[in-house]
């Protein structure tokens, strides 16, 4: 008797608590939006190629991504290119972790913490083309682990590091005894950012480390930025690299019409010689891109009501090569017309 009635008051007890632990967990969840969202990017264009009018379509970028929380401090992203030139590309599948107010965990496939320009997606890009240093260098997405620390008001600094597989993202099953390893750091003081990045690579068998140095400065309707990158083969494999971009661009509010800005830029790039890390039969590295300057001037009118936005581009693209180089087909003076949507 003594033990039912122990049995009742504790069973008693226990409603309370186990009331209080359910609302605990409802005012865990009740706020959390498990809808996914989505969100996408499309860019056609018309490309001709002097002096001898060569000309094409295409479909650059047809980009849909999916991300969502499954808790307050659990989300996730997954982003595919359906038609990359015509091919289809998976870009981005990761899962990050909040742990704490200002630090998370990411996990997954995902952009390696590195460079500036690179980093701006295809929605936003002031020019038709990337930079080479964005294109050629180090674009890189791979498979890792990346731990970041997004700063205070106080301290407006953000740090990532990252360590990923050396293997081409397209192939997750290679085991492998060396690593890539990258780390970034932001400072923004008011309207300018500061960029500093490292990353160490060994896609083909040979090191390659590079360093990054980035500057940008927004400004009433201008926005100005340069960047450098370094280059260097372990061993002396290949001879150091060296690419850079500064570029501008001033956006004029107009007041009718469906646009709502119209803005101008131009931009200078370049690189030296660079390899991308393959040894030829020989065992000793070629050349993949050869030396070249670039000067491109363009013009856009946009439509920036969000969460929509229609862009309009018009560039012109000057290349410069070494004398005796021989300018593959892609890489010749060019004019580039560009209808961009995001949504």
């Amino acid at each position: 008797m003594r033990f039912n009635k122990l049995c009742i008051a504790t069973a008693m007890a226990a409603v309370p608590l186990c009331a209080f632990a359910s609302e605990g967990v409802q005012s865990e969840t009740e706020k959390i939006d498990y809808l996914p969202r989505i969100h996408g990017v499309l860019r056609t264009r018309y490309e001709a190629e002097f002096p001898d009018w060569e000309q094409r379509f295409q479909v650059r970028n047809a980009r849909v991504s999916v991300e969502g929380d499954v808790l307050r401090s659990l989300s996730y992203f997954v982003r595919v290119d359906a038609c990359d030139r015509g091919k289809i590309k998976m870009l981005d599948a990761w899962a990050r972790w909040k742990f704490l107010p200002d630090w998370d965990v990411q996990a997954g496939q995902m952009r390696v913490p590195f460079g500036v320009g690179v980093f701006r997606g295809p929605g936003d890009y002031y020019f038709a083309n990337r930079t080479f240093m964005a294109k050629q260098i180090a674009n890189l997405y791979q498979v890792g682990l990346k731990l970041a620390w997004h700063g205070t008001p106080s301290v407006p600094l953000t740090l990532e590091a990252g360590v990923y597989n050396s293997s081409p993202m397209g192939d997750h099953e290679v085991w492998q005894n060396a690593m890539d390893f990258a780390g970034k750091a932001i400072w923004q003081v008011g309207n300018v950012a500061l960029s500093t990045s490292f990353l160490t690579m060994k896609p083909y068998g040979v090191r390659m480390n590079v360093v990054d140095g980035g500057v940008s400065w927004k400004f009433f309707r201008w926005f100005i930025e340069g960047e450098y990158q370094h280059l260097h083969y372990v061993g002396g494999a290949y001879k150091d690299v060296h690419a850079w971009n500064m570029m501008a661009s001033y956006g004029l509010p107009l007041s009718r019409g469906v646009f709502d800005k119209l803005s101008f830029q131009g931009r200078f790039d370049g690189m030296s010689d660079h390899s991308a890390g393959t040894p030829d039969a020989d065992g000793r590295l070629i050349t993949d891109d050869y030396a070249r300057r670039r000067l491109t001037l363009g013009t856009s009118i946009s439509y920036t009501h969000k969460p929509v936005k229609a862009e309009l581009h018009l560039n012109y693209e000057n290349y410069f090569f070494d004398r005796g180089v021989e300018v593959p087909r892609g890489s010749r003076d060019k004019l580039v017309a560009e209808l961009v949507i995001k949504f």
